[in-house]
């Protein structure tokens, strides 16, 4: 049986609409006794979000609970479809079998590893396809992490076959990890029978990886650095906004904001996030002085989405990016993901300021510039650097959509 295309957020609830058991990420448990069908494939599609006040360093590496909370933007036009199949009988078809005629590179050697909590990793007997392309080693055993919390969430003990295409560049610093995880999470728990709430959906996908967390939501989103796996998770502005009485103003801000998101290079970053995240924390100087500022800015932040003062958010989002990339180059050795055409990109947003046109610059780990601005400017300021920099692919990307749930299919005959 299949079920069409919903939001997880109208797909969730003690309901259990899909007729699969609703469970809790803290305990584990499902919360419904009596027994159900289980959805053994599911397919979902999550959006990659950029960070305003960035998340950079954690406090502990392995629940990945970060050291200062964080604010996002989710935007279109850049994220992941995945599809999850747990085999109930045990048998994983060979992955090369499973995809279309484009798969016809062989898969990468194997890298063996373990799951966090000491036992044997399950990705000897998962299989991970990516863009056509089979994959094991690094890659293979993040996904097998997460797909083994779910196991044990679910009780369901079964190998699994992911499939996940991408119209977001892997590893350039676009936050393809975002929508990566965001959309396996869904899918994932999907597919083993659970109906997560958002809150608990954006605590599972912080496991496979933090800013996943976020894309969990539209438009703007807070990541609560909390101290544990229960208080670390994220949740859209327009809640605490509400609960701060300011609703009225915040509700569809989010939809108000686009980026203009200026390619400077698509190619894998020859350092990993997690490695320069490290380095930074360790070594720079700057660290702590910057972890101080996020919490100051968060603050500015929120109060200026409360107002709808774009420019001040975007002011904020600005400082914040300069902050951590100087902690980045401060660190020993120095981590420095800028190019050429980087610096002259960030220049360009500036010129487009002095002649009174609202953009504002943030990047992430790579060499990509983005650039916050309201909705209504968005063409105007992606023609104006389109002109400066006639070399680079521009793009404008409007507030996106939270992830969502395409389709599943429940097995009636277990």
């Amino acid at each position: 049986m299949s079920v069409p295309d919903r939001p997880v957020a109208e797909a969730s609830g003690a309901s259990g609409t899909s007729g699969a058991p609703v469970a809790s990420v803290a305990s584990g448990r499902q919360r419904s006794e009596m027994p159900q069908p289980v959805a053994l494939q599911a397919t979902a599609q999550a959006n990659a979000n950029i960070a305003l006040v960035k998340y950079w360093g954690k406090a502990d590496d392995e629940l990945i609970i970060p050291n200062a909370s964080s604010l996002s933007l989710t935007i279109d036009g850049l994220g992941t479809t995945t599809q999850v199949t747990f085999h109930a009988d045990g048998a994983v078809q060979d992955g090369s079998a499973r995809v279309d005629a484009e798969s016809t590179s062989r898969p990468m050697p194997q890298e063996q590893g373990l799951c966090g909590d000491g036992h044997e990793s399950s990705q000897d007997s998962d299989t991970l396809i990516i863009d056509g392309r089979q994959h094991s080693g690094k890659a293979l055993h993040r996904v097998s992490d997460l797909l083994d919390r779910i196991r044990e969430l679910s009780g369901l003990h079964a190998p699994a076959t992911v499939i996940s295409r991408n119209t977001v560049p892997y590893a350039a610093g676009l936050a393809s990890s975002a929508s990566a995880f965001a959309a396996l999470a869904a899918a994932g728990s999907r597919a083993a029978g659970l109906n997560l709430d958002p809150k608990d959906l954006s605590r599972l996908a912080r496991r496979g990886s933090g800013s996943a967390s976020r894309s969990i939501y539209s438009g703007l989103a807070v990541w609560h650095a909390g101290h544990d796996d229960v208080s670390s998770y994220a949740e859209p502005v327009s809640t605490i906004m509400e609960d701060a009485a300011e609703g009225a103003v915040a509700e569809d801000f989010g939809m108000n904001l686009a980026m203009v998101v200026i390619l400077i290079s698509n190619r894998k970053k020859s350092l990993s996030s997690r490695v320069a995240m490290r380095r930074s924390v360790q070594t720079s100087p700057l660290y702590q002085a910057w972890i101080e500022s996020c919490g100051r800015d968060l603050h500015q932040a929120l109060a200026a989405i409360g107002h709808a003062d774009v420019e001040a958010l975007g002011a904020i989002a600005e400082s914040n990016s300069y902050g951590m990339h100087a902690t980045m180059m401060t660190a020993q050795p120095p981590v420095v993901y800028w190019q050429p055409a980087t610096v002259e990109a960030l220049h360009a947003v500036e010129e487009l300021r002095a002649e009174g046109i609202g953009a504002w610059s943030t990047m992430d780990a790579g060499p990509n510039v983005k650039v916050l601005t309201a909705s209504k400017d968005a063409v105007r300021v992606c023609e104006s650097l389109r002109e400066r920099l006639p070399e680079l692919d521009i793009r404008v990307h409007e507030a996106g959509k939270g992830v969502r749930i395409l389709d599943r299919t429940v097995d009636n005959s277990r």
